[in-house]
């Protein structure tokens, strides 16, 4: 049982390590040799995990060398277009001009009902305002609308908005991180102050709190919180 155990952590260990060589690009944005990798490496690791009569290396050995692949394909990608085309493949123009590429479509085995679930799921009713929709080398579906069906922008309207930045989170869950507190310039003080315009009295209270390079602060209560303060 322990060795079973020791076997399935070390196995488990490696694969996080494989997957994060890989990047942080989640499952459904993987190209295609990155997903081949995830499987095979999968399939290896589950038999030493099953059998304890397989030496650990025939596992090991076997994902270090496709992690060792990946690597080396990786950095040929980088340095070569023509050996990324013939890896990862290229986009495909599915709309262009408001007009739809049937030919691009039975190439990509992409059906109407999928394209217009595509749509629908970035907002868009159908492919009259769209003036270019690309499916990427990942399975993704880009969608660049007709200018007049883009959202005005405030400088197009003439409007000055205040640049309010990054963010940066100073409670996570009812624990206060003091290095993020810190880089903002405040202290316990200016904390305690903002605690009380909402009613509560430490960060143990607080499920999320953030506030951006303006000083905009936003502030959500825990569970139970705002409820408890109703009741008070």
């Amino acid at each position: 049982m322990f060795t079973g155990l020791i076997r399935t952590i070390i196995l488990y260990l490696l694969i996080i390590a494989g997957i994060r060589l890989m990047g942080k690009r989640q499952v459904g944005e993987l190209e295609p040799s990155e997903l081949v990798l995830s499987l095979i490496i999968a399939d290896l690791a589950a038999v030493p995990m099953q059998d304890f009569g397989i030496p650990l290396l025939t596992g090991i050995v076997p994902i270090l060398t496709l992690l060792s692949l990946t690597m080396i394909l990786s950095v040929l990608t980088m340095k070569s277009t023509r050996f990324r085309t013939l890896m990862c493949g290229r986009p495909s123009v599915i709309i262009r001009k408001g007009k739809i590429d049937q030919g691009e479509m039975r190439r990509n085995r992409l059906t109407v009902d999928e394209l217009l679930e595509e749509l629908r799921a970035q907002g868009y009713a159908g492919p009259a305002g769209i003036e270019y929709a690309i499916l990427e080398t990942n399975g993704q579906l880009s969608i660049l609308p007709w200018e007049r069906e883009k959202p005005p922008t405030q400088s197009q309207l003439g409007l000055e908005a205040e640049e309010t930045g990054l963010p940066l989170v100073l409670i996570s869950d009812g624990k206060l991180l003091t290095r993020n507190l810190t880089a903002r310039g405040y202290d316990g003080v200016w904390l305690q102050k903002q605690l009380a315009k909402h009613g509560l009295k430490d960060p143990g209270q607080v499920f999320l709190m953030t506030v951006d390079e303006a000083g905009g602060v936003y502030l959500a209560p825990r569970s139970g919180q705002e409820e408890g303060r109703r009741r008070a």
